[in-house]
């Protein structure tokens, strides 16, 4: 990485910032990368725990990083971008996950054709279970720039690249889903307290039946329609919870959700 002292630079070390630098300390010493944030306390927290050091202000982070991650919320970008505007070229890789904040937006907001990423990860990868969703123009990348980028991605979890007009409905199945994910598994604790199961207990037992259930879509290949008819047996338990989860609309909630998730990144956009 001639010319820069960092392979990655974040600039903004929220809990996705954090969660995509945990992921890359697994391939980098803390010496390849750098961060900055309008925190100086979030900074000093973070690179006590992480050992990676912080620059002055994002500008220097900017300037001596290959790979400049915008970390930020789509209601800050503006007034980031308008420090780092003399701080990138085109040379570097900018990576940034604001929703709702097109490739075309951010080369005008930034007044100049730079290479850029733009990506829809999720929080898990704060466990390095994240789903990301990328899109770029392959041909203003080399194969090394490409491999780099990929691996960027793939060291806190799976990486999908889809073309920029799907990125929003990224955000509605993996961006955002998470929540509603918790609310299931705060729900299904909650029946099963109501029983008489410790909370302690019901929690785990409802959470590793979402992983080990997930895992099964991943590993088998199988349609979850498929795995669903798998577990209902004819005129048993399952099947009468599933009549009732039709009778209530949970497809339908979810599927609201998602509608009010892609409207509210249009709105943005």
């Amino acid at each position: 990485m001639a010319g820069f002292s960092y392979e990655f630079g974040f600039i903004g070390m929220g809990n996705m910032g954090l969660a995509m630098m945990k992921g890359l300390l697994g391939n980098y010493e803390p010496g390849k990368l750098t961060f900055s944030d309008k925190s100086r306390e979030r900074m000093e927290d973070v690179a006590a725990r992480t050992g990676v050091n912080f620059s002055s202000d994002n500008e220097s982070c900017a300037k001596q990083s290959r790979c400049v991650i915008l970390a930020v919320k789509p209601q800050q970008l503006d007034r980031v971008i308008e420090g780092l505007r003399d701080a990138v070229s085109e040379e570097q890789i900018v990576i940034s996950i604001a929703p709702g904040v097109s490739v075309a937006d951010l080369r005008e907001k930034f007044g100049r054709p730079l290479r850029i990423v733009r990506a829809m990860p999720n929080t898990p990868a704060l466990v390095g279970e994240g789903m990301t969703g990328v899109t770029f123009d392959p041909a203003l990348f080399d194969e090394e720039e490409t491999a780099l980028i990929r691996g960027f991605f793939t060291s806190f979890g799976r990486v999908e690249l889809v073309e920029e007009k799907l990125i929003d409905a990224v955000v509605c199945v993996s961006g955002s889903s998470p929540a509603y994910v918790y609310m299931f598994i705060e729900a299904l604790a909650d029946s099963a307290v109501k029983y008489g199961l410790p909370r302690a207990v019901a929690c785990e037992m409802a959470a590793q039946a979402v992983l080990g259930s997930a895992k099964m879509v991943l590993e088998t290949g199988k349609h979850p329609g498929e795995l669903k008819d798998q577990v209902c047996s004819p005129g048993g338990t399952t099947i009468a919870g599933v009549a009732a989860l039709e009778e209530y609309g949970l497809r339908n909630a979810v599927i609201k959700a998602s509608d009010a998730c892609y409207a509210k990144c249009s709105k943005i956009s």
